[in-house]
């Protein structure tokens, strides 16, 4: 039996890159950092950037193209995916990416100009799932998974043998 899954709560570097396949599907690609502290050695604690990246398809990346931009707080649930191409010398290149299953949008989005404007992302606009309405951010869940089920999210765990 195996297991490939990553779950990640970080933030964005930058604004989604947003492509086309062949096919007609959106795909988006973030660079997402998450911190870790860590001793110094000295007594102290010194804060460890990693970065990540994460590709969405289909519905998942047309909402991160809407609502994600650089510095979002986001929670991703994938597999890890290692892929091969060559490069314009000929090189084998390989790099290791996140496959998103589940994204849900975590905090508050940043300020808008829309809201002002009465536009798609406006309080109470309608809109996709996460949009802010009232000055409340939703949880955006993306997939039949729901993070609720790994923190104890109400279910009866009198049967756990420890």
């Amino acid at each position: 039996m195996s297991l490939n899954r990553v779950i990640l709560l970080g933030r964005l570097g930058r604004d989604p890159e947003v492509r086309y396949a062949q096919s007609g599907t959106t795909v988006a690609t973030l660079n997402m950092a998450t911190d870790e502290r860590r001793p110094d050695g000295n007594g102290g604690w010194k804060n460890e950037t990693e970065w990540h990246r994460v590709v969405l398809f289909g519905k998942q990346a047309d909402l991160a193209k809407q609502y994600l931009t650089k510095g979002r707080e986001v929670l991703i649930e994938g597999s890890l995916r290692t892929r091969q191409w060559q490069d314009k010398e000929g090189q084998k290149r390989y790099t290791t990416e996140i496959v998103a299953l589940n994204m849900r949008f975590v905090g508050r989005a940043p300020e808008r100009e829309a809201f002002g404007s009465g536009g798609a992302g406006a309080p109470g606009a309608g809109g996709a799932p996460g949009a802010e309405r009232g000055g409340e951010e939703l949880a955006a869940p993306v997939g039949a998974d729901d993070f609720s089920d790994f923190a104890g999210g109400g279910a009866d765990d009198s049967d756990i043998p420890f």
